[in-house]
């Protein structure tokens, strides 16, 4: 649900792989492995992940795994990890803005708001992004996207309770690899380009690569008032890579920089959930402005004495965002703007040590630490049409908070037999987290009230275990059972909320699944049944009593929740030259227990349904191959669809619902050496769909005139693509 927070002064109101033999786009002649930095080529049919820090085959990996290839995303047009969430069963991603999105995966680790931990962790070349809104970021040259359902803790560490998604860049090596594309669609004039290139510098020693991209759109929405673009889009990233690779080891750099030029909360005022519209109102268009940087490095040597490979990981992360100017009341009224800004920055190391004890057992075992800093500003302003004369009212508020997590984990695998094997890992994570800052509000000629806060502080020590048993009944088929614990860390309301901290949430995860492959290569499948028992689930933020009088926004943990659920996903080739692919998402994820959100604000929920979390969910693609001797002609169609979801709302009485909807697309593709054309279509029918609902009672409680507020999906869009690669 959209924070409030920002738009109310005090005194006032307080203002959301395939896992089984193949993943997608994956070709049958060959696959790519990856050790988290190094790439190869096999005959083998299956892709080779490293879910679990290790390169395994993802038919023989024991979880729900989803991998998608960066050809897929090309071919698919899908230029972030939110817009490729479709391709994964369990995963639900939502935005409302550039600098924001909403992640779930089978409807645990639900994250609404940035002032949350996220509770689904997302790595980018194994190093952990802290924030939700690298979801929106484009993709840059990317060989896959692995999705990990199910508590992620045991090595991945914290806020992984609903899973983890692994980004995994292209890799140099001794071979001179060039790609280039560009794509142009309509009506609202998106255009794309990006280009990267690979290359050895030293035979057998040096290598380098470097990617950059930029992309431009006007996008669907209008705002009325101001006349222009209402949702306009406009990003730059550039992305490289030093690899050196003397002897065994391995020495890995990348660097990354993207600049986001966008706005935030693009609500149009609607009447309720079938008044589709676009239109916004807002008195300014509500601009920002991100810079996303960053360097890590990963040695990884060889201890042939141990048996081992030692890897040594330290990354440095910065996000700064500029909010230029806000419209915080959502209408045409100027009651209220905002202005100021935020820094995000994290320092991670980690070291890990995987070893072959004997040919039955083996252990990885590691140490983490990371530190976030993290500072904002913002000065809002109640009727800014006084602003200058003596009676303007304008709260400053400034934030720090700093966390330092340390972490001790460790695995061990046997295989008794070749046909079992049995994982057992646990992890220890400390987590110590302080927030200072002030609020100073400027009443005009009577002076200003408020000042500085008074400090608080989080500390947790977290175990995270995991129990997982696989049995290989033959080449082709494979079954798993696991349970696993994961956990979030907590957070901070502000001084006036009725509790100033939040206690960190949990899930215990218990799973069956199984993975076949056709000897053939001709068809694939893996399903998994699971049940979540999650705790103290921080759902969405709400209003409670402030004290001193008037509201405040909190967020808090609502209630325990119950989840469980099937996934399948599969493919078939029914000829050589047709493919069939697509996953399905059957989940029960509801409230079982609303009291702590009830003592807290005072109030009842009318729906024990989580937010923005649909009851089922699909994706379906096929393709066929047309021979033309050296040429070939690809027709394409895919169809996703979600069932219907609860709308961020705080009504004590009545829930509203947003309806589910089915998107189709099409695409017809020439190949010619190494240049292809696309035409391509997304939502062909224009199907009208919500990505993020606000019901009025928020505004109510917040004392703004009140409406409805939605964001509708993309419209339909046409346009041709052009790629190149050699």
């Amino acid at each position: 649900m959209l924070s409030l927070r920002y738009a109310i002064l005090a005194g006032t109101a307080a203002v959301s792989a395939l896992g089984p033999v193949q993943a997608y786009g994956q070709s049958q002649a060959s696959a790519t492995v990856a050790d988290e930095g190094s790439a190869e080529t096999t005959t083998d049919a299956s892709i080779v992940v490293t879910a679990r820090k290790r390169a395994e085959t993802i038919k023989d990996v024991p979880a729900a795994v989803t991998a998608i290839t960066g050809d897929t995303l090309a071919e698919r047009g899908l230029n972030s990890v939110r817009e490729a969430a479709v391709l994964s069963p369990g995963l639900n991603i939502n935005s409302d803005g550039a600098g924001r999105a909403f992640v779930a995966i089978r409807g645990v680790g639900v994250t609404l708001v940035q002032s949350v931990q996220p509770g689904v962790g997302l790595f980018v070349d194994g190093i952990y992004r802290p924030n939700t809104a690298y979801l929106n970021n484009p993709l840059v040259d990317v060989e896959r996207i692995e999705v990990l359902r199910g508590p992620q803790g045991t090595l991945y560490g914290k806020n992984t309770l609903g899973g983890a998604i692994n980004v995994i860049t292209r890799q140099p090596g001794n071979d001179l690899a060039v790609r280039a594309s560009a794509s142009y669609a309509g009506p609202d004039n998106q255009f794309i380009a990006a280009g990267s290139i690979s290359s050895p510098l030293v035979q057998d020693l040096l290598s380098v690569r470097i990617a950059a991209s930029h992309q431009q759109q006007d996008g669907f929405a209008r705002n009325t008032l101001l006349n222009k673009h209402g949702n306009p889009l406009n990003s730059d990233s550039i992305n490289g890579t030093l690899r050196f690779t003397p002897g065994a080891a391995e020495l890995t750099v990348n660097g990354y920089y993207d600049w986001i030029d966008s706005v935030n909360i693009p609500y149009s005022r609607v009447s309720g959930p079938q008044a589709y519209s676009r239109d916004l109102t807002f008195n300014t268009l509500n601009q920002v402005k991100y810079k996303y940087r960053g360097i890590n490095a990963k040695l990884a040597v060889p201890i042939d004495v141990l048996s081992s490979k030692l890897t040594l990981i330290g990354a440095w992360d910065a996000r700064s965002a500029t909010n230029v100017e806000s419209d915080v009341d959502f209408g045409p009224g100027d009651f209220a703007r905002a202005k100021g800004g935020d820094e995000l920055r994290t320092k991670t190391v980690e070291m890990r040590l995987d070893s072959d004890i004997s040919s039955t057992l083996s252990t990885l075992v590691g140490v983490f630490y990371s530190r976030e800093e993290a500072d904002g500003v913002d000065a809002t302003t109640l009727f800014p049409a006084f602003t200058g004369l003596p009676f303007a009212v304008v709260r400053n508020t400034v934030n720090s908070t700093r966390a330092d997590t340390y972490a001790a984990f460790g695995t061990v695998f046997w295989k008794p037999t070749s046909d079992w094997e049995v994982a057992l890992g646990l992890r220890y994570d400390h987590e110590n987290r302080v927030a200072n800052g002030s609020v100073v509000t400027v009443l005009g000629p009577l002076g200003s009230t408020g000042g500085a806060l008074p400090a608080a502080r989080i500390k947790s020590d977290e175990w995270q275990p995991k129990l997982t048993v696989k049995r290989n009944w033959s080449s082709s088929l494979m079954t798993y059972a696991s349970v696993a614990r994961g956990y979030r860390g907590g957070g901070f309301n502000a001084p006036t909320a009725p509790t100033r901290t939040y206690r960190g949430d949990s899930a215990w995860t218990y799973e069956l699944g199984a993975k076949y492959a056709a000897p053939d290569g001709s068809s694939g499948v893996s399903g998994a049944v699971f049940y979540n028992d999650y705790k103290d689930y921080i759902g969405l933020n709400s209003i409670a009593p402030a004290a001193g009088g008037g509201l405040v926004t909190v967020d808090l943990n609502t209630g325990n929740v119950e989840s469980y659920g099937l996934e399948l996903e599969g493919f078939v080739r029914p000829l050589p030259a047709w493919s069939i692919r697509g996953g399905l998402t059957l989940m029960h994820a509801r409230l079982t227990d609303s009291s702590a959100y009830t003592q807290t604000t005072g109030r009842r929920l009318a729906s024990d349904r989580l937010t923005f979390q649909p009851d089922w969910s699909a994706n379906l693609a096929t393709d066929y191959t047309i021979d033309l001797g050296k040429d070939q002609v690809v027709l394409g169609a895919n169809l996703t669809g979600k069932g219907k979801r609860l709308a961020a709302t705080l009504n004590q009485t009545t829930p509203t619902t947003l309806d589910g909807y089915w998107l189709v697309g099409a695409s017809a593709t020439y190949r010619t050496g190494p240049i292809e054309v696309s035409a391509f279509v997304s939502n062909l029918f224009n199907k009208g769909y919500w990505e993020s609902y606000i019901e009025r009672t928020t505004l109510q409680l917040a004392g703004l005139p009140a409406s409805d507020l939605g964001i509708m999906g993309d419209a339909r869009r046409y346009g041709v693509r052009a790629s190149m690669k050699f």
